[in-house]
């Protein structure tokens, strides 16, 4: 750890006044949204169940991806990311939101994972993973999910606060340590809730690298929030001093890394699952493969990875936050498609078939969230004020 002095520099503090009315806009937005999804929801109770996983689902690895990139920080010690991460931990804290955003889940858990009202033997494969597939280990697990990433969130919240007030480099010795103790949950944790509320929509398909390919997508979003957020505040008239351009083509490269990172381990887990042929493997592949889905997962290829992977190769752009951001709102778009292509298809076998309730989950959770996050924007400063990297963060460069 750098023991190097930070310079003094003012803090900023978000200012309501500036959208108090935009505030209310998207805070009546969720709430309509919400009311709603409900309300429709107990008519369709099965599609209700189907949209509201895949957006909780969205939003959810983008907050996750705000724990993670807080891990990274604090495990390689960078520099960079030290004047990015004030918004990480306002991200990451939207986890008790999300907590109780995935309580309706629980009123329609039987729609969705079917194995929950099977009863031994009914179901040969089912029995033989009934140690790991039943209910009660099931929502242990997800108690378990949810504890951990809210302890995460919210104590490298507190402790960056507090080093803000006193300055002393223990608060960053002590998210190190916590780090370090807390890298190998996240991944068990993050695989298994994948495993859990996604490849458990079908309890006889298998993969092995459904964790990783899960948490490339986690990564990849969370960075292109972030790259949003940062600009939004910067046009605002926030960070003018303390983002700079060097900091968009930090952001930009690890947009690139996680682009790649998720083709090679989508391209990787559909090549072993077609070379090996079991049938309890392809029958994921073989259902989203066909009819209209077919189309969905060549858009999904090419505006996944051939696009941006295109746009993020070029130097320059990651240096322009306005065409970083085109990117970015791109490849988020691109995941939540990954997502519905994922959760959908186990209802509308034969083809694609948006409804109006997978679009009003996303504005509900997504409004929701926003409000939360607008709400809690102003308690602390925009960046960490006092974090011992911070002139070398200030200062960074390619």
């Amino acid at each position: 750890m750098s023991d190097h002095a930070p310079k003094e520099i003012k803090a900023e503090y978000f200012d309501y006044k500036n959208v108090g009315s935009q505030f209310m806009v998207v805070a009546v937005v969720a709430l309509i949204g919400l009311g709603l999804t409900f309300g429709l929801g107990y008519f369709s109770p099965t599609q209700f169940a189907f949209s509201w996983l895949f957006a909780f689902t969205f939003f959810f690895t983008i907050c996750a991806g705000g724990v993670f990139w807080q891990l990274v920080h604090y495990a390689t010690d960078a520099e960079w990311s030290v004047v990015v991460r004030r918004q990480l931990e306002n991200m990451a804290c939207l986890m008790p939101v999300l907590l109780v955003l995935f309580l309706p889940l629980i009123l329609v858990k039987d729609e969705l994972w079917k194995w929950m009202a099977m009863h031994h033997g009914q179901d040969s494969i089912l029995d033989e993973k009934h140690a790991y597939l039943n209910p009660t280990f099931f929502w242990i697990r997800c108690v378990c999910y949810f504890a951990f990433f809210i302890t995460a969130a919210y104590f490298f919240h507190r402790n960056s606060v507090a080093q803000d007030r006193d300055g002393l480099a223990k608060h960053t010795v002590y998210a190190r340590r916590f780090t370090f103790a807390g890298l190998p949950f996240f991944a068990v944790f993050l695989t298994f809730a994948a495993i859990d509320w996604l490849m458990g929509l079908d309890f006889h398909w298998v993969s092995t690298m459904w964790g990783v390919y899960i948490f490339a997508g986690t990564a990849l979003s969370s960075m292109c929030v972030l790259v949003l957020i940062i600009t939004a505040l910067r046009s605002a008239g926030y960070l003018k001093d303390v983002i700079t351009l060097e900091h968009y083509h930090f952001m930009g490269k690890w947009m690139l890394a996680f682009t790649v990172f998720w083709a090679y381990i989508g391209f990787d887990q559909y090549m072993l699952i077609w070379y090996a042929n079991i049938p309890e493997e392809t029958i994921y592949f073989l259902r989203r493969n066909t009819e209209t889905w077919c189309y969905l997962n060549w858009i999904l290829v090419i505006g996944h990875f051939f696009i941006p992977f295109v746009f993020l190769l070029q130097q320059p752009l990651k240096a322009r936050p306005r065409l970083l951001c085109i990117v970015a709102v791109w490849i988020l778009l691109l995941h939540m498609l990954d997502l519905y292509i994922v959760v959908l298809p186990v209802i509308h076998r034969t083809g694609v078939s948006v409804q109006v309730l997978d679009i009003l989950s996303l504005v509900a959770i997504g409004f929701t969230l926003a409000a939360v996050y607008l709400k809690r924007l102003g308690n602390t400063s925009l960046f960490p004020i006092r974090d011992p990297r911070l002139t070398k963060s200030l200062n960074i460069k390619n």
